[in-house]
C-alpha cells in the first residue's frame, strides 16, 4: 500500500470508561471462585450465586421439560417471535398472574423478555428522559443502577430497615423524591435481603407511590418462593391505587435461569399505563430487542398450567429447612449478626462485626481471604449496597451449606482478635 496509512476511528467508550463500577454479583462472584485456593484438597463451595439448579434435588419438574421438547419437536417453532411474545405465551401469563389479583389482566398487559433482567432494562429505558430520577432500594439489585446509569437516568437511594423486616423506609422514600421522581423499585420476595412484605406494608407503599405521584416497579422474580409465616402478595393487587409495572420469570420458581423467559407485565386496571404512552414505549423498545426463545414461549402455557403443587411444596420445603438451618448456625458465630432468619428467596443478608476481628478492613477483604484460605465464596455486601454486610446462598445441596458454614465459622474463629 502507498502513502500514508489512514488512522483508525474507533477506540474505547468514554462513557462505558468513566461509569461507575457495575459491582456485578456474576464479575465478583467468578473473581473469588477464581482465587480459591487450588492447592486445597476439598473442593470448593460457593454460597455466593443464586442458581440452585446445578444441584439435583432442585431439578426442574419434568413437565416443563417434557413442554419444551414437544414444542421443539413439532417443529412449529423455530421462527423468531413476534414483538412481546407469541399469544398462547401472553395469554397464559395473563391468566397465571390473575390468579392472584381482585382483577383480570389481558394478554396485552404482557410482553415476553429474555428473562427478568432485560424486562428491568426495557422498564428503565422506557422511563428515561432528562431531569428525571428513579427511587431503588438499599440494600437491593445494583444491576437497576447499571442500567439507570446507561439510560442516564438519576437513581436515588432508599433504605431498607433490617429492624423491620427490611421494610421500606417510606419517610425516607418522601424526603429523596421531588417533582422530577417518576417511579420507585421494590423487590419482593427480597433479593439480598430474603424478606417477604406483608400486605399491609405493600399497601403503604402503594399509598406512598400514589401521594407522591410516581408508578411503582414490582420486582417479583422469586414470586412464590416464601417458607415464612407471610403469604406472598403481589403488587399488583395495588393497581387500582398505583399504577404497576411488575417484573417476572420462570427462572427462579421453576429453577430454570438459563432458559430465559421471563415477563414485564402492565398491572394497571385504570388504563393510565396505556393512555401516557408507557405501554406503546415498551412495544417500541422491545421491537429491535432480542427475544426469549420461540420454543420456550410455546412451552409456557403446559408449564403454567400443569406444573403441580407438589413440586411447588417440594422445593419450599427445601428451601424453609435450609433456611432454618443456615439462621441456627450464624448465630453462633460471634463477629456475624442475623438480623432476621430469611423468609423468601434465597439469600440471607448478614452484618460483620470487623471489631471482632484482626487484619480485615472490610467486607471485600473478608470475602477475599475467606475465598483464598478456605476456598469457600461468599458475597460481599457492598456488591448489593451494604458496606460490611455479607449476603449468603442458602439454595444449594445441604452438605455443601453444612461444610459451607463450618469453613465460614473456623475462618471466623482463626481471624478472631485475641482478648
Amino acid at each position: 500500500m502507498e502513502g500514508k496509512l489512514k488512522k483508525f476511528g474507533f477506540e474505547d467508550s468514554e462513557k462505558i470508561k468513566k461509569a461507575p463500577p457495575s459491582y456485578s454479583i456474576k464479575g465478583v462472584v467468578s473473581f473469588l471462585n477464581e482465587i480459591t485456593n487450588k492447592d486445597d484438597h476439598r473442593p470448593a463451595i460457593s454460597l455466593g450465586l443464586g442458581d440452585p439448579s446445578h444441584f439435583k434435588c432442585f431439578r426442574t419438574t419434568a413437565i416443563a421439560e417434557d413442554a419444551v421438547i414437544e414444542a421443539i419437536r413439532s417443529a412449529k417453532f423455530n421462527s423468531y417471535a413476534p414483538t412481546g411474545g407469541i399469544f398462547p405465551a401472553r395469554k397464559a401469563i395473563a391468566e397465571h398472574l390473575s390468579n392472584d389479583l381482585p382483577y383480570q389482566l389481558s394478554p396485552e398487559d404482557i410482553y415476553v423478555t429474555a428473562g427478568c433482567k432485560q424486562a428491568m432494562e426495557v422498564t428503565v429505558k422506557v422511563l428515561a428522559r432528562p431531569e428525571a430520577n428513579i427511587l431503588l432500594p438499599r440494600p437491593g439489585y445494583r444491576t437497576y443502577e447499571t442500567f439507570a446509569n446507561l439510560h442516564h437516568l438519576e437513581f436515588r437511594l432508599f433504605d431498607l430497615l433490617p429492624e423491620r423486616g427490611w421494610e421500606v423506609d417510606l419517610d425516607a422514600v418522601e424526603a429523596i423524591a421531588d417533582e422530577n421522581t417518576i417511579a420507585m423499585v421494590i423487590i419482593n420476595p427480597g433479593n439480598p435481603c430474603g424478606s417477604v412484605y406483608s400486605y399491609e406494608h405493600l399497601s403503604k407503599i402503594a399509598d406512598t407511590a400514589r401521594k407522591l405521584g410516581i408508578l411503582v416497579i414490582a420486582d417479583e422474580v422469586y414470586g412464590h418462593v416464601t417458607f415464612g409465616s407471610k403469604p406472598f402478595v403481589p403488587m399488583g393487587v395495588f393497581g387500582s391505587t398505583v399504577p404497576v409495572i411488575t417484573l417476572g420469570s420462570i427462572s427462579k420458581r421453576w429453577m430454570v435461569p438459563g432458559w430465559r423467559l421471563g415477563w414485564l407485565v402492565t398491572s394497571d386496571p385504570t388504563g393510565l399505563l396505556q393512555k401516557c404512552g408507557i405501554a406503546d414505549s415498551i412495544e417500541n423498545v422491545l421491537n429491535p430487542a432480542p427475544f426469549s426463545p420461540t420454543f420456550i414461549q410455546a412451552a409456557v402455557p403446559e408449564i403454567l398450567e400443569k406444573t403441580t403443587e407438589e413440586f411447588f411444596s417440594k422445593t419450599i420445603n427445601i428451601l424453609g429447612a435450609a433456611s432454618a438451618f443456615c439462621y441456627d448456625k450464624l448465630k453462633e458465630i460471634p463477629c456475624i449478626t442475623c438480623p432476621q432468619r430469611a423468609e423468601g428467596a434465597m439469600f440471607v443478608l448478614v452484618k460483620l462485626n470487623l471489631s471482632l476481628l484482626e487484619d480485615i478492613e472490610d467486607d471485600m477483604e473478608f470475602c477475599l481471604k475467606l475465598a483464598k484460605e478456605e476456598s469457600l465464596v461468599i458475597l460481599p455486601g457492598v456488591t448489593v449496597g451494604l458496606k460490611n454486610w455479607l449476603r449468603i446462598t442458602f439454595s444449594v445441596e445441604q452438605s455443601s451449606l453444612e461444610d459451607g458454614l463450618g469453613r465460614l465459622r473456623s475462618f471466623c474463629g482463626r481471624h478472631a482478635k485475641k482478648p
